[in-house]
Order: C-alpha cells, then sequence, then structure tokens
C-alpha cells in the first residue's frame, strides 16, 4: 500500500530558495500566521525538491495537533485562470492514505495539479507523517473532526478561492465521512476518491494479500512505537506491537481504550464511511479499477446501488489500473491524475457557468474580512 502508486514516481524539480528552508531532508515554508511570511529557524537552500513544505501546525482547544502541508507556490506556475479561468486559483487538498503514507503517487499528483494552476496541500493526520502527537488518542478510520478544521482553516486563509479534495486509497474513508457528516456545509466544490475503500469494517474483516498486509503493518507499528510509553497510558502498547493483522491492530488501538473501551460493531457504527452517504451535497468522483488487490473484488467492495441512485456520486471503473497505479507509457505519468485534475477543471467551468446564470456574486478583497463566496446549491434529480 505505501509504494502503491506503480509507474507514478514523483520526478524532482528545482524550486526557488528564496522561498523554502531545510529542515530534516525536507522542504518546509516557514509560514506561520501571514502569507508568505517566513516564520521563526526557516533557512534557505538551493537544494532541488519534489515534496510539499510544511506550512504550520495548529492546536485545538482539546490540544490536538494537525499540519498542513504546502507545496511552494509561485506567481508563474498556475497563474489565476490556469485551472479553469476565473479569480484565484482552486486549492486542492490532498488526503493521502490511512496510514499517513505521502507516496509517489500523491506526490505525482501534487506536482501535475501545481504545473495545471491548483494550489496543492497535503493533509496530515495526527501523529502521522511528522505530525506530533499532543494527546494520547490517534485519528479513527472515519472521524472527519480534523479534517473539518483543516478545511474550515483553509477557507479562512483563501476565502475567495474553490475548495477541492482528493483522497489515495485507504484515506478516501476520512474524506467519504466527512461528505455525509458535512452534507451542502462542505465549503468543497468538488471531491475525488482514488482506489477509495468504501466498506471500512469488511476491508479489515477480509484481509488484504500478506504482500500488501504485512509492510502496511511495520509501518503503523514504527510510527506507533514511537509514542508507547504516552500511549501506554490508554492503549495496551504489548499487545498492540504483538498484533499479526491490521483489524487486530485497529481493534486494539480503538476498542480497547483503558479509558473508554468499545466493541467492535460500535465502533464501525460510528466510522464506516459510507454511513451518511445519502447527506453528501457535493459531486465526487471515484476512480476505481476491478483488479485492485487492495480493496477486494469489485462485485462486494463496490456499492454500485450508490452510484445508480446518488445525483452525486460518480464511478469510473477500469477493467485494469491497480491500487492507486493506473500508469500510462510515458513514465512518471499517471492517467488517473490527469482524469481527476480534468473532471476538477470541467465542474469549475460548470460552477462559474452557473453563477453567471443565476447572478451569484463573487466576493472581493477591499479590505478587512472577507465575506465567505455563495455556495452553488446543487439541486437532487433522482434520474436513472
Amino acid at each position: 500500500v505505501a509504494a502503491g502508486a506503480a509507474g507514478c514516481s514523483a520526478s524532482p524539480r528545482r524550486w526557488p530558495s528564496t522561498w523554502c528552508g531545510a529542515w530534516g531532508g525536507r522542504r518546509r515554508c516557514g509560514v506561520a500566521t501571514g502569507h508568505g511570511r517566513a516564520g521563526p529557524g526557516s533557512r534557505c537552500c538551493s537544494s532541488s525538491c519534489s515534496r510539499p513544505s510544511r506550512s504550520r501546525q495548529w492546536p485545538e482547544s482539546s490540544c490536538r495537533c494537525r499540519t498542513l502541508d504546502w507545496w511552494p507556490w509561485t506567481g508563474w506556475w498556475g497563474r489565476g485562470g490556469a485551472a479553469g479561468g476565473g479569480g484565484s486559483s482552486p486549492v486542492l487538498l490532498l488526503i493521502p492514505n490511512a496510514a499517513g503514507k505521502v507516496t509517489g503517487g500523491l506526490l505525482q499528483l501534487g506536482l501535475r495539479a501545481l504545473e495545471r494552476g491548483f494550489i496543492p496541500v497535503v493533509f496530515n493526520r495526527r501523529g502521522h507523517n511528522g505530525c506530533p502527537l499532543t494527546t494520547p488518542r490517534l485519528q479513527p478510520f472515519g472521524d472527519p473532526r480534523d479534517l473539518r478544521e483543516a478545511i474550515t482553516y483553509l477557507r479562512c486563509r483563501h476565502p475567495c478561492a474553490p475548495l477541492l479534495a482528493v483522497s489515495e486509497g485507504s484515506g478516501s474513508g476520512l474524506l467519504l465521512a466527512y461528505l455525509g457528516e458535512s452534507g451542502s456545509s462542505s465549503r468543497l466544490a468538488a471531491a475525488a476518491c482514488i482506489s477509495p475503500i468504501f466498506r471500512g469494517r469488511d476491508w479489515f474483516e477480509s484481509g488484504m494479500p500478506w504482500l500488501y498486509e504485512w509492510p502496511l503493518l511495520l509501518h503503523l507499528k514504527q510510527g506507533l512505537s514511537r509514542y508507547s510509553r504516552s500511549l501506554a497510558e490508554v492503549v495496551d502498547m504489548e499487545k498492540l506491537l504483538r498484533s499479526r493483522s491490521l483489524r487486530d491492530l485497529e481493534e486494539t488501538l480503538f476498542c480497547g481504550s483503558k479509558p473508554h473501551p468499545t466493541s467492535w460493531e460500535t465502533y464501525w457504527d460510528r466510522n464506516e464511511p459510507l454511513r451518511d452517504a445519502d447527506e453528501a451535497a457535493v459531486p465526487v468522483l471515484c476512480l476505481c479499477s476491478a483488479d485492485d488487490p487492495v480493496r477486494g473484488a469489485a462485485a462486494r467492495s463496490l456499492p454500485l446501488e450508490l452510484f445508480r441512485t446518488s445525483p452525486y456520486f460518480f464511478l469510473l471503473l477500469t477493467p485494469h489500473g491497480g491500487h492507486c497505479g493506473f500508469p500510462q507509457r510515458e513514465p512518471g505519468r499517471c492517467w488517473g491524475h490527469e482524469a481527476v485534475l480534468e473532471y476538477f477543471r470541467a465542474m469549475a467551468e460548470f460552477l462559474r457557468a452557473e453563477e453567471r446564470r443565476k447572478g451569484l456574486p463573487r466576493a472581493r478583497r477591499v479590505g478587512g474580512p472577507v465575506a465567505e463566496p455563495p455556495i452553488f446549491t446543487w439541486q437532487r434529480s433522482y434520474t436513472r
């Protein structure tokens, strides 16, 4: 799973040295509170970079900590309108898989989006991908509270820009849960899922081929072992690190909590990705492959009835492509990424046309706080 983007390796690009600082082998932008302001400790470096830069970490009232990673972005790449015309460049939120692994495929998608005029940013769950764990609690599979706060922050930082989101693999469970819980208040113009996991409980219980499951299990154990002393207060760490499957690890971590134990059934009642799918109110493109070895057989893992009845869910199903692969003959290219970005471009054109037709005003920055732009209201049409 960690290397599931076969044939989609990210090619290194050279970024302007004045925009970034170096930290631990990765480029981190020193933005702390304002736009483009270098924060404390940022240093200039002229090394090549193809990874995003760390923007900021923001705590919540319960001291949870999440981070957003931004690609270094400059004016000659993706001027306003490059992603479909109009004013501000769209912000594209990239959601990694449930293990927090930023794969080569996700980096490649970010680079392609940057070239097309989007502003790509990676959402990191607490305790994943260098984000510190400030409380002895990780994020459940389908709990969208952290993602909701990240999107609220992006809306405040880019009040005039369309917000888009795309998820990869098992990370789609988080995006689908957010869209269902938020409904028409999601603040997103459109969303896409690449090789999503639709039925979380069935996925954990049926398991994956060992070639995919064991590397992912070891990756998760390695990350959890960093916080073994803190997590030992709420979780049986010895049992957790002895887990021999993803289900054992998930059940021990979230159902065997010492302060608030719960059953496996109750856990999935609260975290199933499609539990509120009927409430989703923005268009969602799901790019799937029939031979996906991670998701499982298409007959039992794809909610075909949802795509037949919901006006917001669109399925692009291919006979081949693997898990988050969809390679092209040209090295370093993934046709799935091109399809997702083209879908976002077409959606942006449609929304602008509807705004002109209905005469919806656009938000403009004149000084002081900017009012949030009106959100286009999708009309339900239950047609087959």
